[in-house]
């Protein structure tokens, strides 16, 4: 649990950047929607990564 899944989280945060702006672009609201949540998903895993690395200290 360290960079590799710091890395991994900043992929799916970009991966639903792109959803939603290509469901917006395409007023595709499902995509936009999974987009929203991909990015939702990502930044709760990244702050799991945080409390872990608090812990560590």
């Amino acid at each position: 649990m360290g960079l590799d899944d710091k890395i991994s989280n900043a992929g799916e945060n970009a991966q639903g950047k792109a959803k939603e702006a290509a469901g917006k672009a395409t007023d595709n609201d499902s995509l936009a929607a999974e987009g929203k949540g991909d990015q939702a998903s990502a930044n709760i895993k990244q702050a799991g990564e945080k409390v872990k690395d608090a812990f560590k200290d």
